[in-house]
């Protein structure tokens, strides 16, 4: 598949300020973090909350800026685009965010939410509200919905209007922040076969955002796992899963319930141990380190160099840098 999406070492940091506006320390969410999307591909990202999944989203829209990086759409660095320019890059890649109940508007009606995106980008209102009903009859809302309003929807239902919204505008990418983590399980089920429908139908490429190990192993073709706003390991979806290196993904994958039954994967690996380490002050050279069994004092000295240890597999780890299946790549 051609790389449709590329981000190259992508930093943010954000000052914390005291009582009387003074800068008492920086809180790291996003270090040197790089990856690929591929054309009609689906990457998951995968890390406990705080891990800086949400922030590297919006830093890919430019809702935020970066401190350091390039992020590449289709081989142009969108970072040195003007606003008016950068207008035309958010049309193709739009965002599904993760509340339903606070991202549509409570004062429009069902269709108006999806033809809003239209009418400010110069569409007239009878062209907009005619594609928005397609859209909306393509995530499953009937027409009767169309003059209701959101409050009168349930939170399946609003998502797949905040789907339809994100649609209308034609994307090339569909970033899906969290986007079903707000939903009964049940409902979950139908929103992520919604995607991956959608996906085929739109010839989308998706970046789906999920702390949920088991909604990401379905969703995705590659996945990327993320810890204290650094990525410790990435690679093909079903390489991953099935023979994780890094100690973090090994204990998520431990810490992850089966979906298949009778399967037990407790004691499988290592569960993590210990809290979380503040962003504002995180751990010399391995963020991991704290709650690592495997650690030794150059964890502390150095952060690790990016191994790949397969075909597109990659992991951050002192413990594969050496040894014949594994090489230094960066």
């Amino acid at each position: 598949m051609d790389t449709i999406l590329e981000v190259n070492s992508v930093s943010k940091s954000f000052p914390i300020k005291g009582l009387w506006g003074r800068t008492k320390g920086v809180v790291s969410a996003v270090d040197q973090v790089s990856l690929i999307l591929k054309e009609q591909g689906t990457l998951g990202i995968v890390g406990e909350s705080g891990c800086g999944k949400s922030t590297l989203a919006r830093l890919l829209l430019r809702l935020i800026e970066p401190d350091l990086g390039e992020v590449r759409f289709r081989g142009q660095n969108i970072l040195g685009l003007r606003e008016s320019e950068m207008q035309h890059v958010r049309k193709n890649m739009q965002m599904v965010f993760q509340n339903p109940y606070s991202s549509l508007n409570p004062k429009m009606t069902i269709l108006d939410n999806v033809a809003f995106n239209l009418w400010v980008n110069g569409e007239s209102k009878q062209e907009a509200r005619k594609r928005a009903h397609y859209y909306l009859d393509a995530v499953g809302l009937p027409v009767s919905y169309a003059g209701r309003y959101p409050n009168s929807l349930s939170g399946g239902q609003r998502q797949r209007v905040a789907i339809a919204r994100a649609l209308v505008l034609e994307p090339d990418i569909l970033i899906a922040d969290e986007a079903v983590s707000a939903l009964d399980k049940s409902v979950q089920a139908q929103v992520l076969n919604l995607f991956q429908d959608l996906k085929k139908e739109f010839s989308l490429s998706l970046l789906f955002i999920s702390h949920d190990l088991n909604v990401v192993e379905y969703m995705s073709n590659d996945v990327m796992v993320m810890y204290l706003g650094t990525v410790v390991e990435k690679g093909p979806a079903d390489r991953l899963y099935s023979k994780p290196y890094h100690p973090y993904t090994q204990a998520l994958m431990n810490s992850a319930p089966s979906m298949e039954v009778g399967i037990n994967t407790l004691n499988k690996h290592t569960p993590i141990k210990g809290e979380l380490p503040s962003p504002l002050n995180p751990p010399s050279g391995c963020r991991f380190r704290t709650r690592c069994n495997f650690a030794e004092e150059r964890c502390a000295l150095a952060v690790p160099q990016t191994i790949e240890v397969g075909p597109d597999h990659h992991v951050a780890c002192f413990l594969y840098e050496t040894g014949n299946e594994a090489r230094v790549v960066s």
